[in-house]
């Protein structure tokens, strides 16, 4: 029976590819292989008994509340035009400086991470606005293209990210089903602020390998990134005041999410919804709030939860027909049977989800591929919180890596037709071998991690 749940996890990257609905494509499929299962006696339709209640724990679970509220919170800040005035302000604070608007694109990509958490939103936003003012002060559209898609993907892994709040929930019952198959009936637990916590030394380190490869890149290529000529405004006196003015809102908008969830003032449901709050405070004071603006962040915010939480049920009932045909042994065997134990077992699915990554968003790997491997790689002894930044980095690569890579089929969406795609994957390119770097970093020192959250939570 094992050769059919394989032969239905198939099916659904098939379909998918040809374009059917992911949710209706993973409940379908699900149930049309326990149909023909149950009749031909492969399948006990007992199996899905348990599905109501499912379902139910979806809808009722405090932590998945979260995702509209960070949902609502990024589309907000990104229709305030809050991006357009901190790459205004920081193109003429780093001026000056050779690569000095690039600094600031990635600069303002970190912080667009940590306001919106929505990589697609993130990379059109940057690539519409500082694009075409890189091209027209002379930067190649190389470095160019390649850190607007490499800034714009940081809302992969920089808190609060959507993908870890996923992963979080996902995770943990991950965790405590392993430790339940392990004879231990006390599981401990692992929270969406660990894997907040736990990504923010990995964040603000690739952060700084790009910026890195900036200065490195400037002092090989002079002329592909020229600085800002010096009677600009990055001279004004008042240039301080501007940036501290752009800066401090969504900054303490930041702090005031993160610190509650770090400090335990506040589950990640409750920041959340200060944060959601915050950012209407701060689009009412900026103006940038009018009755069918905030229409429009409504119909978005209710568009991508509603899409997130149908594509968890349609995973819920895959991945209950996936073990009602013996899926998860047949993972279990082939992962446990690796030469080179736990490290050739995380080898083989990080390159498997990386694959997935050209195909696949983030919500489906995370609700289809995670709950079967997860259990596994936890009962090798893996952190939890390390395995799901490893997850994080490894998907943002994916998302980034040419030919396919989503991030830069959104650029080019909305590039000039001048730029060539060739020139795109050639500029990506550095950034995909920075990601590389930082996860063969994480995985040689896993303390990049699990340090801070030990000493947070002890």
């Amino acid at each position: 029976m094992g050769g059919v749940a394989l032969l239905m996890f198939l099916a659904v990257i098939v379909l998918m590819l040809a374009g059917f609905p992911v949710a209706f494509t993973l409940a379908g499929t699900a149930l049309l292989f326990a149909w023909g299962g149950s009749l031909a006696g492969a399948f006990e339709p007992a199996f899905l008994n348990t599905m109501p209640s499912r379902i139910y724990g979806i809808m009722g679970n405090g932590t998945l509340v979260a995702v509209p509220l960070f949902v609502f919170m990024g589309v907000t800040l990104e229709r305030a035009r809050i991006a357009e005035d901190l790459l205004t302000t920081l193109s003429q604070l780093f001026g000056r400086l050779r690569g000095g608007l690039a600094i600031a694109v990635a600069l303002v990509g970190m912080l667009l991470a940590a306001s919106t958490g929505i990589v697609g939103a993130t990379v059109v936003t940057m690539g519409l606005l500082s694009l075409p003012t890189m091209l027209k002060r002379g930067y190649a559209p190389e470095i160019s293209t390649g850190i607007i898609s490499a800034s714009g993907t940081l809302g992969q892994i920089i808190p609060p990210s959507i993908i870890l709040v996923l992963l979080g929930d996902v995770l943990s019952s991950a965790y405590q089903q392993s430790q339940i198959s392990q004879g231990i009936f006390s599981p401990e637990t692992v929270s969406v602020g660990d894997l907040f916590v736990g990504a923010i030394v990995p964040g603000l380190l690739l952060v700084g390998l790009y910026i890195g490869w900036i200065i490195v890149y400037g002092l090989l290529k002079p002329d592909a990134m020229p600085s800002t000529p010096a009677d600009t405004d990055s001279a004004d006196a008042g240039l301080l005041r501007k940036v501290i003015a752009v800066l401090l809102p969504p900054l303490l908008l930041i702090v005031a999410v993160l610190g509650s969830i770090i400090t335990g003032l506040a589950t990640p449901t409750e920041a959340a919804a200060v944060g959601a709050g915050g950012a209407l405070l701060l689009a009412a004071t900026r103006s940038a709030l009018t009755w069918e603006r905030l229409s429009e962040i409504m119909r978005r915010t209710t568009r991508v939860s509603s899409m997130v939480f149908l594509i968890l049920i349609g995973a819920s009932v895959f991945s209950l027909v996936f073990r009602g045909f013996g899926g998860d042994e047949v993972v279990r065997d082939f992962l446990l049977g690796m030469p080179g134990g736990a490290a050739g077992a995380l080898i083989v699915v990080m390159l498997v989800m990386f694959l997935l990554g050209f195909v696949l968003d983030f919500i489906e790997i995370t609700f289809v591929v995670v709950p079967i491997v997860g259990p596994v790689l936890l009962s090798l002894g893996m952190d939890p919180v390390w395995l799901g930044i490893m997850i994080a980095v490894n998907l943002q690569t994916s998302f980034l890596t040419p030919p396919f890579g989503f991030a830069l089929f959104y650029l080019r969406g909305v590039a000039p037709p001048e730029v060539q795609t060739m020139a795109m994957y050639r500029g990506v390119i550095p950034f995909v071998a920075l990601q590389l770097l930082l996860l063969v970093l994480l995985a040689v020192w896993p303390e990049l991690v699990t340090w801070l959250p030990d000493l947070v939570y002890g």
